[in-house]
């Protein structure tokens, strides 16, 4: 599903998408109330929200989204203009975020791995933006995220090191001499000691660490 208020950015996301055989764009909101009415409707496997629409704010509708429609994996759009709203949308489970500059073949991307159970971060932004916006809150984010890493043990402290870089489970599993199998295990067993609800949460949480 997209969510965005302007009719010609949800027709460019939608010719990008339908080159995909594989995505089918089951119902366009524009705005947040109808973005959550539609995905509790249609219980879509990923919904592009832009953050910046009338009636709801993205932001806004994000809780109530998830509530709506717990299996739907929510990215978020942004521009770098809105870096704090990008932090507040992962913490309240967004599955990541893509700028509306973002490639179609990595919109594609973005999309398939979220719908496979996977975060994703846009490797043109990621690094970028968490760093600008743990800028001024360093210090208290800092000791409560190693306060949360003291329930994992050392192997999921190495696994959740590269979550923060943004790996897959495939890279990290080369990275780290493990199958792909075992890191999705790992990842599990990490999310569930952190309650965090998913990977990008995970990754942030490692980032405030300076794992």
């Amino acid at each position: 599903m997209i969510a965005d208020d302007e009719p010609l950015i949800r027709a460019g996301i939608r010719m990008i998408l339908t080159s995909d055989p594989q995505i089918e764009v089951a119902a366009e909101a524009t705005n947040g109330r109808e973005a959550v009415d539609l995905a509790r409707a249609h219980a879509a496997d990923v919904v592009l929200l832009d953050i910046q629409m009338p009636v709801l704010d993205g932001l806004s509708a994000l809780p109530e989204l998830r509530r709506a429609a717990p299996s739907t994996k929510v990215i978020v759009l942004t521009t770098f203009g809105e870096r704090e709203n990008v932090l507040r949308a992962l913490e309240h489970g967004g599955a990541g975020f893509l700028l509306k500059d973002t490639a179609p073949a990595e919109l594609i991307r973005a999309v398939r791995a979220a719908a496979a159970g996977d975060a994703y971060l846009s490797p043109a932004a990621t690094r970028h933006v968490v760093e600008q916006l743990a800028s001024g809150r360093e210090a208290a984010r800092a000791e409560e995220a190693r306060r949360r890493l003291t329930a994992l043990s050392e192997r999921e402290r190495e696994v959740l090191a590269l979550l923060g870089e943004g790996l897959s489970n495939a890279d990290a599993g080369r990275r780290l001499h493990m199958s792909e199998a075992t890191v999705k295990t790992y990842v599990s067993r990490i999310l569930a000691k952190l309650n965090c609800e998913n990977r990008v949460q995970a990754a942030l949480l490692a980032r405030d660490a300076r794992l």
